[in-house]
């Protein structure tokens, strides 16, 4: 029987919709603007996810209260390890990571986002594998599965030696920084994690150079001559989109959510609830959005504040998607993990979206993993 190591980092990806870009430093911030805990929603689908014979075939080591207890499922064997404070923080995760050490534990699950991802990894380095639950607002680290379900899928594969062990970049950003919007962020070091090809996302990679940004400005040329007066266009985050505001002449945030009509800035970096209200006045409206480079996702990182309630308003037809060949080159699949399993399903049913991808120039890449 194996040993699974398990946490959640209660606060993780809490400062996503209210436009925080994060939770580090900021929980009061985001508790006053209405965040909620979306972690034990995340654990739950993971657990939901298990087969029996996973069920039957682990033994987990766990964490009460505030950091999973609640999450578990019943008839699974465990442990409770280590006992946090009430209101966690980076302390709790490394002395649990301590805990399910010398408990001989074999593998390390966490919910939560990349600085989870570091705290873990301070503790276990490359000892054993370690496996994220996408919770966070941003991840950028190579340890990640692609959403809960596959997470679930990953740790069947584990228990019946069916997936590979690799190395993985663990990656970070500058959170004060990216409320600043400066993208800044740097690897702290080389982590294991357990592989399978169609489960797990890629680190970010960032693609530099005069030729992307020549192409960029082919990508808003296009956008800016086709822009209606009467639409109302939210812009994404990312260099392309701070492209298209830079040469409507606009001061568009690199990282946030801004708003657009008739080429002059209605609002910038809105967090869910401003999207919702905009979209109240505006009967038509474009969101225009960017894949992160090598991971592929246009929904669920990064960009929080786009919830599946924005893009039921919206409308998928009304979905826009912009990326220079070069970066579309480093992605699989184009993926969303909006935490809305039915609206993930209605992408995924698209099979192929199209790409803009210079003047006047699109493609179509896949979307969704088949066997998910």
């Amino acid at each position: 029987m194996k040993k699974v190591g398990f946490l959640v980092n209660p606060i993780a990806g809490m400062g996503g919709k209210v436009g925080l870009k994060g939770t580090d430093g900021k929980l009061d911030a985001a508790i006053k603007l209405g965040a909620e805990n979306i972690s034990y929603g995340r654990s739950k689908l993971f657990f939901n996810g298990l087969n029996d014979k996973t069920i039957s075939n682990v033994h987990w080591l766990i964490c009460g209260g505030p950091m999973g207890m609640g999450t578990l499922k019943d008839k699974m064997s465990y442990d409770v390890v280590y006992s946090p404070q009430e209101r966690t923080s980076s302390l709790d995760t490394r002395e649990a990571c301590r805990k399910f050490l010398c408990e001989g534990c074999d593998l390390i699950v966490f919910c939560g986002g990349d600085g989870t991802a570091r705290d873990v990894f301070s503790v276990i380095g490359d000892k054993i594998p370690m496996l994220g639950i996408p919770s966070g607002v941003k991840m950028l680290s190579g340890v990640f599965a692609i959403n809960p379900s596959a997470a679930a899928e990953l740790i069947e594969l584990y228990i019946g030696d069916e997936a590979s062990v690799k190395d993985a970049e663990i990656v970070d950003l500058d959170e004060e920084q990216y409320r600043l919007d400066r993208f800044a962020f740097k690897i702290f070091g080389i982590a294991k994690t357990i592989f399978e090809g169609n489960y797990i996302q890629s680190s970010k990679v960032l693609l530099k150079g005069a030729e992307e940004d020549e192409i960029k400005k082919d990508i808003s040329r296009t956008i800016i001559e086709d822009m209606g007066d009467d639409t109302l266009y939210l812009l994404g985050a990312g260099s392309t989109l701070r492209t298209i505001g830079e040469d409507m002449g606009i001061d568009k945030t690199l990282l946030g959510i801004d708003a657009v009509k008739g080429k002059k800035l209605v609002s910038k970096d809105l967090n869910e609830t401003g999207l919702l209200e905009l979209l109240k006045h505006h009967e038509k409206v474009k969101l225009i959005i960017s894949p992160i480079g090598a991971q592929g996702f246009i929904v669920g990182r990064g960009n929080l504040q786009i919830t599946p309630e924005v893009i039921k308003k919206i409308g998928l037809d009304n979905i826009l998607i912009v990326s220079t060949p070069a970066k579309l080159k480093t992605i699989q699949h184009l993926l969303v993990d909006s935490g809305d399993a039915d609206l993930d399903d209605m992408f995924n049913e698209k099979r192929y979206l199209p790409v803009i991808i210079g003047y006047r120039t699109s493609t179509i890449k896949n979307i969704g993993i088949q066997n998910l």
